[in-house]
């Protein structure tokens, strides 16, 4: 995965497609690189007239960094938009967004932002679960509420983490760190993967369905691709079963929201931890009053250590296109990211 030659200073030209950055990055990026912002104005052009006029500018770019989620997806109509780019460079691990095989026709390296988040989303994920088992947000809800004072001490009991059967969707990175945190809370681990992984003692499963047949906790920690759509739905939940709880820390689109809030309403699986969702920004409304279910705003990758990670591992991904060496963490299609 090299870039032809190297490239020279001059011509260290980046295209940044990324709503928001802390002002270190921006400032480290700026150091090194000369740097097309399209968020940097307020007043800024509609997004084809800006990558029209970085094409056409004496030194077109030749690298893009871009942030997860879809916010612009690099598809075929990007890249012909700005036929100078061979290097895109991804602030996150999925790259749902990026057409992998359109860029490998191409001759566009891409980049992921590889394990620097692979911690602190497993972190993020047993927090949740912890949360939802335990009541811990509902609880401190409890206390603001004034309703300790009132009810005394008849809130409902929690449930134990110790002893669950935890079944995990994709064991990759992230997948592979919530295992490790799980199994020494005392949880039996499960897992489904696109194959068996030899070097894991954990119970591998062909099906998602299986999976959750046997577990008690079912985590989503799988990349976002087509064969993973929607792949814990309707049938997946009533599998896991009205004493079942989810974790989803990947992609909202990896659990088919519609069928699990009903299952929610319905009774039907025991609660939920949820970072993701499938129309960000936002969650379901239904979900606003259900005191077994925990949401946050997509941010278990953001830590202070993190971003800092993340700012040298981009530099790091970009110096090595840019002088011709192979990408620290390349993605090519169909490998595995997650």
């Amino acid at each position: 995965m090299m870039a032809s030659g190297g490239e020279p200073p001059a011509t260290k030209v980046v295209l940044l497609l990324v709503p928001h950055m802390d002002a270190s990055f921006h400032a480290a990026l700026r150091g090194r690189f000369r740097v097309l912002d399209f968020f940097a104005s307020s007043e800024r052009s509609p997004l084809p007239a800006f990558l029209a006029a970085a094409a056409a500018a004496p030194e077109p770019p030749r690298a893009a960094i871009v942030v997860g989620a879809g916010l612009i997806p690099v598809d075929a109509a990007f890249l012909d938009a700005v036929p100078s780019l061979r290097c895109v460079t991804c602030l996150a691990a999925g790259v749902d967004f990026i057409d992998l095989d359109e860029c490998a026709r191409r001759g566009v390296v891409v980049a992921n932002s590889g394990r620097v988040f692979s911690a602190d989303v497993a972190d993020h994920a047993v927090g949740l679960l912890i949360d939802v088992l335990r009541r811990v947000s509902a609880a401190e809800r409890f206390v603001r509420r004034g309703l300790w004072r009132v009810q005394g001490d008849g809130y409902p009991l929690g449930s134990k983490i110790g002893g669950r059967r935890v079944g995990i969707v994709g064991l990759g990175n992230i997948g592979s760190q919530i295992a490790k945190r799980l199994q020494a809370l005392g949880c039996t681990v499960f897992y489904n993967s696109r194959t068996r992984k030899d070097s894991v003692p954990y119970r591998y499963f062909t099906s998602v369905h299986d999976l959750a047949a046997e577990s008690d906790v079912l985590v989503v920690a799988c990349a976002l691709n087509k064969a993973t759509r929607h792949i814990v739905g309707k049938d997946v939940l009533e599998a896991l079963g009205k004493d079942g709880v989810i974790v989803n820390i990947s992609r909202g689109a990896n659990v088919d929201q519609a069928e699990l809030v009903r299952a929610l309403q319905e009774g039907r699986i025991a609660g939920a931890g949820l970072d993701v969702f499938e129309n960000e920004p936002g969650a379901p409304g239904e979900l606003f009053s259900m005191d077994n279910v925990v949401m946050t705003p997509h941010v278990a990758v953001f830590t202070a250590e993190s971003m800092s990670d993340l700012r040298d591992h981009t530099i790091a991904n970009l110096e090595a296109f840019f002088s011709g060496e192979p990408l620290l963490t390349p993605v090519l299609p169909h490998s595995p990211v997650m």
